[in-house]
């Protein structure tokens, strides 16, 4: 891979800005503990709307949405339902308005609104939500180390640094390079070089997210999208202007309905006679079936949506903002700032790699090409020097965004629901700070620590989002919309939750199942959810209802709709005058439409980049009536309920 002294500059100032802006936001950050972990509550809708679409624009997705466009064409904008992306919509409408009005810090601490802070299931449902999280920053902080160093020693080999750095040399001249002594010692050798890389970058991250707090974060989040944008925009208008000159239709070097998003029963795409070795992804991929699939994934998302965000950056973004309607305002404007942007770098790549697909050196994995190495490969020979850097520092400040916002939120975790809670309740601000900082640290040796000794991090990220989000789901839809559901439901409804659905990706590391073969976990789904509900009655008919005055007071403060005519009518006695929510309808009404915006901006881009003019101005047509609607069903309403 090349990188020229221009790239290396510009990575460098980039890296340099980070660290100034640390320095910078020191001391706004240390005024108070809201402060420094949620920006005070004073920060503008749309700086934490791009700083958390800067956590989500990372390096990891990028390259797997390069790979689905490449492999899955137009039809690849269902497969982030699997995540699900829609999720953002849900937040948007009414979700993020039930959560700031909560006036938490965290998470955890939201739970005290929900069930209140006197019985022994509080307690247990505070610790088991606790350790979820940070078990969850941990994993992520782990994942983000390994991947953003893999991908720097794509760019910055081995071979370049090993003359540089003392401890890299593994004195490979002395072996016989087709030795199997040799293979080793290189594999071991760039692993060793991807470790320091990931600690180098850590590092840095470290250093303005702990030292800045949330200002630092926030601040840096919004410089490193502005340099996405600009790295967009340049890559896709390259990927226009090699398309244009090259005279090639590109949809015939491509399966037919490649570059059409509707589907049928099957998916449709016949790779057997233009690339064979893609034929045996989508077989791995396990697609086929292509409208069970899609209708598997919306089930699942809908209720990991209804479910609200989990204990992590997105959560603390939406606590973070200055009212409820601006929670709505900042979750919305995240689907509009980050999909036809990232989508639009996101084709260009892709056109790129399906150009010159032949000539690119990609990486192979034992069963075949690993088409996920068509980003780097594309950014490295085709794009020009310094754009290479530009492009190479906005993926790293999306590495660093990633970082810092789980560190943010696993420090808010053990600073306001450990250490307050339990070690020093009247802690002075130098204290709470002090903490912030010791957090945070612990945090990064603990996620580095994980990083270093697991190699195969892939693996623990899917035990990760399929084992604690499958557990995750049914205790934290029922919180919202039903009145008898209690403290005691919702440990024992995670704690079974998590067991059940930990189960079928350990037995996978042991090789007993092929759980992760293909989508086959969206099967163990509804099994899942059958487990956690039985669990969560249960729980919640073994223990008392939790008292009135609480339920009261959460109903009156959140106003959710669902299952709550009883606390309505206790209510109803002595203020005749309280209605209730009746914006279910609507509410649905402006998910439909939201979702069905957020498919239209996906695609708003990969139209553009291959000049399909009469599609995209269906599109953009389509997405103005949209815009208009919603203008009236949500945007004026924001105040309601």
């Amino acid at each position: 891979m090349r990188l020229s002294a221009i790239d290396l500059t510009i990575i460098a100032l980039y890296f340099l800005m980070m660290i100034v802006i640390g320095i910078v936001m020191k001391n706004k950050a240390k005024r108070s503990k809201d402060n420094y972990l949620m920006g005070g509550k004073k920060l503008p809708w749309y700086m934490l709307g791009l700083s958390d679409a800067s956590d989500m624009f990372d390096i990891s997705g990028t390259m797997l949405l390069v790979s689905m466009a490449f492999l899955y064409g137009f039809k690849s904008v269902w497969i982030p339902w699997m995540w699900p992306v829609f999720n953002q919509v849900f937040l948007m409408v009414f979700l993020s308005k039930w959560l700031r009005r909560s006036n938490a810090t965290t998470g955890a601490e939201w739970l005290g609104t929900r069930f209140g802070l006197s019985d022994k299931g509080v307690k247990q449902s505070h610790a088991i939500v606790v350790i979820f999280a940070l078990m969850l920053c941990v994993g992520y902080m782990a994942y983000a180390f390994v991947g953003v160093g893999e991908f720097l020693e794509i760019f910055i080999p081995y071979e370049v640094v090993k003359d540089v750095i003392p401890f890299l040399d593994y004195n490979l001249d002395s072996l016989p390079i087709n030795s199997p002594e040799y293979a080793t010692a290189l594999i071991e050798a760039k692993n060793t070089t991807a470790q320091f890389y990931g600690v180098s970058i850590c590092i840095v991250a470290t250093f303005y997210s702990i030292i800045g707090g949330m200002h630092g974060i926030v601040l840096a989040d919004f410089i490193k999208y502005m340099i996405m944008i600009i790295c967009s925009l340049f890559v896709g208008t390259i990927a226009m202007q090699h398309l244009a000159e090259s005279g090639i239709i590109i949809t015939d070097r491509m399966p037919l309905g490649w570059d059409n998003p509707l589907f049928g029963k099957e998916l449709g795409l016949n790779w057997d006679t233009i690339l064979p070795e893609a034929t045996k992804k989508l077989e791995s991929d396990g697609y086929k079936l292509f409208s069970a699939i899609v209708s598997m994934m919306f089930f699942s998302g809908v209720l990991k949506s209804l479910a609200g965000p989990a204990p992590n950056y997105d959560c603390q973004k939406i606590l973070s903002t200055k009212s409820p309607e601006e929670a709505s305002k900042m979750s919305g404007f995240i689907s509009i700032i980050l999909l036809p942007i990232r989508y639009f770098m996101v084709m260009g790549l892709c056109v790129l790699g399906i150009l010159f697909f032949k000539d690119l050196a990609l990486s192979h994995h034992t069963d075949g090409i690993n088409f996920e190495s068509i980003m780097p490969a594309v950014i490295n020979k085709y794009l020009p020097t310094g754009l290479v850097g530009l492009v190479l520092a906005g993926f790293l400040g999306a590495f660093m965004s990633n970082f810092s916002g789980t560190l943010n939120a696993g420090q808010a975790y053990i600073v306001n629901d450990i250490y307050l809670k339990y070690f020093n309740p009247n802690a002075d601000r130098k204290q709470v700070i002090n903490m912030g900082y010791l957090s945070g640290i612990v945090m990064v040796i603990l996620g580095i620590g994980l990083g270093l000794l697991i190699k195969d991090v892939n693996m623990i990220f899917n035990i990760i989002t399929a084992g604690l989000y499958g557990g995750f789901v049914c205790a934290n839809v029922l919180k919202w919309y039903w009145w008898r559901f209690n403290a005691n439901g919702y440990f024992y409804g995670m704690l079974f939750g998590i067991i059940a659905s930990a189960i079928p990706p350990t037995l996978s590391v042991t090789g007993i199942t092929n759980y992760f073969d293909g989508t086959r976990m969206l099967y163990f789904f509804p099994v899942f959810i059958i487990i956690q509900l039985i669990a969560c009655i249960l729980g919640s008919y073994a223990a008392p209802a939790t008292n009135k005055e609480t339920l009261i007071k959460f109903y009156k403060d959140v106003r959710p709709w669902g299952f709550w005519k009883p606390i309505h009518d206790e209510i109803a006695l002595t203020e005749p005058t309280i209605e209730k929510n009746k914006n279910f309808k609507t509410n649905m009404l402006n998910v439909f439409l939201g979702i069905s915006g957020q498919i239209l901006l996906t695609l708003l881009p990969m139209y553009l980049i291959l000049s399909k003019w009469t599609s995209l101005g269906i599109v953009l047509a389509l997405f103005f009536v949209i815009v208009l609607i919603m203008r009236k069903t949500w945007w004026k309403r924001l105040t309601d309920y």
